[in-house]
């Protein structure tokens, strides 16, 4: 006879747990369904905290070393709240070819911020992305959705600054 499994607690009365839990039971409650909860936690709270790592951990039983392996195996995942905006920075082989080291080191210098960290002041988060398909725009860059194209660190860093 199966045992039943005892439902861990919500890590808090925020409505959008709901929503985290509800997708785990359609999925199952089964370890397989990890990544989608990731991606339901993700969707809902903009990032996936310790706090979801644990509850989703415990609810499907899958070990908290897998669920933090998988959640930092994939960069679509970030494990601290993101900033207001968000800055993605090319780093295929056109846009490093053509500056993207160089824009990322001019950013980290003006704003105190490196890939995958928010400014203090938690205005901008910063993060590179491999080859966005637009080579031709090299350097390139991503800021709120909209793409940056051919981008020089000057100009570029005081757009970040004004936001």
């Amino acid at each position: 006879m199966p045992v039943a499994q005892v439902k861990p607690p919500l890590p808090n009365d925020d409505e959008r747990w709901r929503n985290v839990e509800t997708r785990m039971r359609r999925l199952g409650n089964r370890p397989d369904a990890l990544i989608e909860a990731l991606h339901s936690a993700q969707e809902a709270f903009g990032y996936v905290d310790d706090d979801a790592l644990r509850y989703i951990g415990d609810t499907l039983s899958v070990p908290p070393s897998t669920v933090f392996g998988v959640a930092t195996f994939y960069h679509y995942f970030m494990l601290t709240r993101p900033g207001e905006h968000t800055c993605v920075v090319c780093t295929g082989t056109a846009c490093y070819i053509n500056g993207a080291l160089e824009l990322l080191a001019s950013i980290e210098a003006a704003l105190g911020v490196r890939p995958d960290e928010t400014t203090a002041d938690r205005k901008v988060s910063l993060l590179t992305g491999r080859c966005f398909g637009s080579c031709s725009l090299a350097p390139a860059a991503i800021v709120d959705g909209e793409v940056h194209a051919r981008v020089g660190a000057p100009e570029f860093v005081k757009r970040l600054q004004a936001l």
